[in-house]
């Protein structure tokens, strides 16, 4: 007489051994605290809420590390990922000049605009400040 498993026992034998298991690693974890006179805990719950401090060194090499993964994994060539700082822009002396007469032009513009009377009720300011 041959005896066929079906799917659904193999996968109902599953989760029992699995909950089995489960039961058993808790039991241990029980007695090893009775063991060492402290409280039982886990091996996840050991470390939950530490983070491991890296240096700022070492996370350069960790980007740059993951930089050459991911250009091996997109197939570029090593010369395209890290390229060389841009170098900085100069002022020529004919751009500080144009911009040194802008200024004086705009400043002049400014001051004769504050010479100018300025008109105040129908009067002018200046006929207002000799009275």
């Amino acid at each position: 007489m041959s005896t066929k498993l079906s799917p659904e026992i193999i996968a109902a034998a599953i989760a029992g051994f699995e909950s089995q298991r489960q039961h058993i690693d808790s039991q241990i974890a029980e007695l090893r605290a009775m063991l060492n006179g402290a409280r039982p805990h886990t091996v996840a719950a050991a470390h939950h809420g530490q983070r491991r401090k890296v240096s700022a060194a070492a996370r350069k090499r960790m980007a740059e590390g993951q930089q050459r993964r991911w250009a091996a994994a997109k197939g570029l060539s090593e010369a395209a990922t890290i390229t060389s700082p841009k170098r900085k822009r100069r002022l020529s002396p004919a751009g500080r000049a144009a911009i040194v007469t802008a200024l004086k032009k705009r400043w002049a513009i400014k001051r004769a605009a504050a010479a100018r009377p300025q008109l105040v009720g129908g009067r002018k300011a200046a006929a207002r400040k000799a009275a």
